[in-house]
């Protein structure tokens, strides 16, 4: 199973950070946070990787080059515009063969264990749910018996982390340029092919100074 690690995002509530500097490579504790997940993905036994990315790319791929000093293979998808989260995976679609793989987000940060994931052989998705932040305090989902669907608006909700098992299928009939992913994955939930875990750990929305400021002291206090 390959990987992908979604890194085209721009960053505004970053900035002036990501003025001139991918979110991705915002050194978190001095490492940025994109290399947290190379380290965990290939610790997990990943050997090949997909990353795509956008605004100041390049920077991206020269500091991680081919991914050899990290133990993985790194292929990119340069998108130029940001094709959105799903518009972003159909591209890089031709890069992860026709078999499921594993999608996070670029601008988390967590301590879950990739090696622990697997997708129900008939799912189309398999979610990685978390308890709902601060700063998103409706969540999106719910999680029940294992399967995940979208509920009522005043139903208990969990949040999507940004971690995933996808299948190709669940972009059939998909075309080339910019869309969600949110509208697919409903699309399959009401067919019932989403399953779903609960992540038992750390896990912070690097969004805002403040959540990264977070991150630091959770990395210091572990180490």
């Amino acid at each position: 199973m390959k990987a992908m690690i979604l890194a085209a995002g721009k960053g505004e509530r970053m900035r002036p950070l990501t003025l001139t500097t991918p979110k991705p490579l915002i050194r978190v504790a001095g490492v940025p946070l994109i290399e947290y997940h190379l380290r965990a993905l290939v610790a997990a036994g990943f050997s090949e990787v997909v990353i795509n990315h956008a605004w100041l790319g390049q920077q991206i791929e020269d500091y991680l080059g081919d991914g050899s000093r990290f133990g993985v293979r790194i292929a990119y998808s340069a998108e130029g515009e940001p094709l959105e989260t799903g518009g972003g995976i159909f591209r890089a679609l031709p890069l992860l063969d026709d078999e499921a793989f594993v999608v996070v987000n670029g601008d988390i940060w967590t301590d879950f264990d990739f090696g622990t994931l697997h997708r129900p052989l008939d799912a189309m998705a398999h979610l990685v749910l978390v308890d709902n932040p601060e700063h998103h305090p409706g969540g999106d989902f719910i999680l029940a018996d294992g399967k995940v669907h979208e509920g009522a608006p005043t139903a208990d909700k969990l949040t999507y982390s940004g971690i995933a098992v996808l299948h190709p299928r669940l972009f059939d009939g998909c075309v080339d340029g910019a869309f969600k992913l949110a509208p697919l994955l409903r699309r399959a939930m009401a067919l019932e092919q989403v399953s779903g875990e609960r992540l038992d750990g750390h896990w912070i929305d690097v969004g805002t100074h403040e959540r990264l400021a977070q991150v630091e002291t959770l990395i210091e206090a572990s180490r």
